[in-house]
């Protein structure tokens, strides 16, 4: 690998950025997790950051890895949320780095893009720590940054990841105690539709069992979720006929043949040929947002490779929906050794480049590649079951014990489309507190939103898979709204 070569700013954290009580700020500032210093950046911190791992197996020194933002708001009155990325198996540092951290990573002016390229970090106006203290974490064991020693431990599933997280979250706060009576919040994307729901329902039942730290759960968001394997693979084929990716009659030719169910088609029959005939059509288009181009990197013909062997045919995509019970493939599952780690169509080069950096790895507390390996957008190591079924009973559940619930949707995904969340969150049967509407920005519509008694369903206008890489501004608005309780 090429020694990279790192400019010499570095910025330190301002104490007085923080908003605190006196003996507050000594508790934080005692704390040895703190990040100063970040090669490349160039701008300051704004807010106190802190980075490290929280073991919650010591037996088998299993460890996750967490990047801690505090508010710039109002550190000890904001909420306090804790971010996760999908996969299963991929980093949450996807959020961080394209979305809603700190930081927008850009490569350095005059230098070449690469996965071992050098980056140069700026402040992101679009920060969700405008309005609230933010943990992304890497989970389970063998995503990211985390790691476990026991190589047992990444076979997992649904069930043991949200066990992790739970006695992460509460390992946290033993170490962060300062923040255990904020208001506490989960929010993901793609397969943290599995991930954010099935921690909640383990936070509130380790609550009830007198766990502690008790969490202080209010509710929880997810952005294109995975949730049922049924209504997400029903979804795709009214979706691609509603952005008119498929003609009308093929559309009608569908419908009558597999009787408007797309998700199970028996092989062989009229509807499974038609169904592969549409996804045919639909296969060099970028599933995470049909607007963006589709990035074939530096390898064209294994790219398109790619491409065409992730495309929807069998009907069980991974990283997204659906996704049925039992083993979920991982990319190299399906793309082989040689396509593995990164979605297709995605260029998450800079991703890449800050993660593996050792100069890096070492300012954010995490371990070096000579322990844990290099760095992977999307984990192979991990051996991952679906064991859960689908989320809509929990959901139900979470939103009867008096959790606040947000699902949204960019209405350009094709990977989890909203055609299908939109169905299961209307099919859920709970009260309307005011019907479909748009909800705007600036005063021009960012998307349509419904709210029900204890859960809002929103779109988000020109979106896609990643809400806040797309529409990053419009994504603050809708989430610091949620956080305020302001119906929009």
């Amino acid at each position: 690998m090429l020694k990279l070569i790192w400019l010499a700013t570095f910025c330190a954290a301002v104490a007085t950025a923080v908003t605190a009580e006196s003996d507050q700020t000594q508790i934080i500032q005692k704390h040895p997790n703190e990040i100063t210093d970040i090669p490349g950046l160039q701008c300051n911190l704004k807010s106190r950051h802190y980075g490290g791992y929280i073991t919650v197996d010591a037996d088998n020194n299993r460890n996750l890895y967490y990047y801690f933002v505090t508010s710039k708001r109002k550190p000890a009155k904001d909420p306090l949320i804790l971010w996760l990325n999908g996969g299963p198996g991929c980093s949450s540092f996807d959020g961080f780095i394209y979305e809603h951290g700190p930081f927008e990573v850009k490569f350095a002016k005059g230098t070449e893009p690469s996965q071992d390229g050098r980056v140069v970090l700026h402040s992101n106006p679009f920060s969700w720590s405008k309005t609230a203290n933010i943990i992304y974490l890497d989970s389970p064991a063998g995503t990211g940054m985390s790691y476990s020693e026991t190589r047992s431990d990444y076979v997992t599933n649904d069930t043991h990841t949200a066990q992790d997280s739970n006695k992460f979250i509460r390992g946290f706060l033993e170490q962060y105690p300062q923040y255990a009576k904020n208001d506490f919040y989960i929010i993901g994307e793609s397969y943290a539709g599995v991930y954010v729901p099935t921690l909640a329902q383990t936070i509130v039942a380790g609550n009830a069992d007198g766990q502690t730290p008790e969490v202080n759960i209010q509710g929880y968001a997810i952005g294109n979720g995975v949730t049922d394997d049924e209504v997400d693979g029903n979804a795709i084929i009214p979706f691609a006929y509603g952005k008119a990716l498929l003609s009308t009659q093929l559309y009608m030719d569908l419908m009558q043949e597999c009787n408007g169910s797309f998700w199970n088609a028996t092989k062989g029959t009229q509807c499974d040929k038609l169904l592969h005939v549409a996804y045919n059509n639909l296969k060099d288009i970028n599933l995470y947002d049909i607007l963006w181009t589709c990035y074939h990197g530096s390898r064209p013909r294994q790219q398109a490779l790619m491409q065409a062997r992730a495309s929807p045919q069998g009907r069980a995509w991974p990283l997204g929906g659906p996704v049925r019970p039992g083993l979920v493939p991982t990319w190299s599952d399906l793309l082989g050794a040689e396509l593995g780690h990164v979605p297709p169509c995605l260029d998450s080069r800079e991703m890449w480049a800050f993660a593996n950096n050792a100069d890096i790895r070492k300012a954010i507390h995490a371990e070096p590649i000579s322990k844990i390996g290099r760095f992977d957008e999307c984990s192979d190591r991990i051996t991952y079951t679906h064991d859960t079924g689908s989320m809509i009973p929990i959901h139900a559940d979470l939103v009867s014990k008096g959790l606040r619930v947000l699902i949204y949707s960019g209405d350009h995904d094709m990977c989890v489309p909203h055609t299908g969340s939109e169905a299961w969150t209307q099919g859920l049967g709970l009260k309307v507190q005011q019907p479909w509407h748009p909800w705007k920005f600036n005063d021009q519509v960012a998307g349509f939103i419904q709210h029900f008694e204890g859960l809002s369903y929103a779109t988000v206008k020109g979106a896609g898979h990643m809400v806040g890489q797309a529409k990053p501004a419009e994504a603050l608005h809708l989430i610091d709204s949620f956080l305020r309780r302001d119906l929009l």
